[in-house]
């Protein structure tokens, strides 16, 4: 069902697109793109690059930026694990395969093609050269794809323009040689519109990439969230897509589940808010980019600081769990994961209500430790949206004694020290309170069992 809605509102953004271009495409036609887009955007690993994402990174106001949308996402080697085969028609001439590396064929092996020579030409990339996963691989991918199918029906300037608001999807670019990622978009959309004759104005080159800096803002638009549990459940939706192992709730390791927050919370370190969001030449205007920039520094800093806390939380588990295993799914250690409500006991049962122990007056602080206790704005198929155990430790520790003891934490994930060594560093309270509770929940685990033996018997 979903994938019938999915088609028809693609199909139905991709006809007003072409009525607003003043562009005659027939149904069948727009029906096919339709189905390339939408049974790419379903795959069984997209949680968060959806259809849904691309409808809302599009908005509903220019037509270039709708169908920039509608294809800036179709190629995510990372989270589908490979081309779709779908694709493959329109990338195979240009792009080989070499030790699960994807490069752009060498000049020689490249055919000539008008709307290739387009796209490599605005992403400023070259025969022969790796492509990278973080530096424009799946953009550069999906708009060639984008190129390619629409060249029967649009002018090579538009494609210019489509091909432009992809370029600028890709994310976190710092400046180089004081030139933002836009600024060198623009040099490069200058060249392809000189060597194509494609008779742009500056003022249309530069409406072009402000377009596609407005585009690309509501591509991470999420990081602006007013509200800071929302903005965590995107991060969740995030997740699974390239942690593939978190599909199966009840399976999934301590240590898959810590690795999925250690890569997030290792690039919530790394991401500056200037980093997420672009500007060029008044777009948007200062006043709406500051306000972009400090409620992305807040989430980030909120991020942060969860993220941390429940790593931490996942490290002192999974310290535990050394006592008897390395490969222990977390349904073992915490309960299984239960959307259903039946009554099965959880390691959240057993623990004990615990008073804060810690000031903690900034608001902040407060606000994550309501994050912790209260939960995202909703659960994940694969997660419960409240952390009570990071919340336990939180009340106990404070989130400055938790951070203060991180570095350990990793130092025990690359076994530099060992589990019992990172333990005896951890707060005594924490880990007596989680051994008991741990104790308890295998204790009743046990008691069902034999009450099941003394039922058969």
């Amino acid at each position: 069902m979903n994938f019938e809605r999915d088609h028809k509102l693609c199909f139905d953004k991709l006809t007003w697109a072409m009525g607003q271009l003043g562009v005659a495409v027939g149904e069948k036609e727009l029906s096919k793109i339709a189905d390339l887009i939408v049974q790419t955007m379903t795959g069984p690993w997209r949680y968060f690059h959806t259809p849904d994402h691309i409808f809302e990174v599009g908005g509903s106001a220019n037509a270039i930026e709708v169908l920039a949308a509608l294809f800036h996402d179709l190629v995510y080697v990372q989270v589908d694990q490979s081309v779709n085969f779908n694709l493959t028609y329109y990338i195979s001439p240009f792009i080989r395969d070499i030790q699960d590396h994807l490069y752009i064929r060498d000049q020689e092996d490249l055919p000539d093609d008008p709307m290739f020579d387009l796209v490599i030409g605005v992403f400023g990339f070259k025969p022969g050269q790796q492509l990278s996963p973080f530096a424009g691989q799946n953009e550069f991918l999906s708009a060639l794809v984008c190129a390619r199918v629409l060249v029967s029906f649009l002018h090579p300037s538009l494609i210019l323009q489509i091909v432009t608001c992809i370029e600028a999807t890709i994310p976190f670019r710092p400046a180089v040689e004081g030139k933002t990622a836009a600024d060198r978009l623009y040099e490069n959309i200058q060249t392809v519109n000189q060597d194509f004759q494609l008779g742009l104005s500056e003022g249309e080159l530069i409406e072009s990439v402000q377009r596609a800096v407005r585009m690309a803002n509501r591509d991470v638009g999420s990081f602006a969230h007013p509200s800071s549990a929302r903005f965590l459940d995107n991060t969740w939706s995030l997740l699974p897509e390239t942690n593939h192992n978190l599909k199966n709730p009840s399976s999934y390791t301590v240590i898959e589940y810590r690795v999925a927050l250690q890569k997030m919370e290792g690039f919530m370190n790394f991401l500056r808010p200037e980093l997420v969001f672009q500007q060029f030449k008044g777009e948007p205007p200062n006043q709406r980019y500051h306000s972009l920039l400090e409620r992305a520094g807040r989430n980030i800093a909120i991020a942060r600081i969860y993220l941390g806390s429940k790593l931490f939380t996942m490290a002192v588990l999974e310290a535990l769990s050394r006592r008897f295993g390395r490969n222990i799914p977390l349904s073992t250690i915490m309960g299984e994961f239960n959307p259903h409500g039946l009554p099965i006991e959880k390691l959240e049962d057993f623990l004990p209500d615990v008073p804060l122990k810690v000031s903690m007056e900034d608001p902040l602080e407060q606000e994550i430790l309501g994050l912790l206790e209260k939960g995202r704005f909703s659960s994940s198929s694969y997660d419960i949206k409240n952390s009570p155990l990071t919340t336990l430790i939180v009340k106990i520790m404070g989130f400055q004694e938790i951070s203060d003891l991180l570095d350990q934490a990793k130092a025990f994930f690359k076994d530099e020290i060992s589990n019992e060594e990172f333990l005896a560093l951890c707060n005594p309270e924490v880990v007596r309170i989680i051994t008991e509770s741990l104790s308890k929940l295998f204790d009743s685990r046990k008691a069902a069992l034999l009450q099941m033996a003394k039922v058969a018997s």
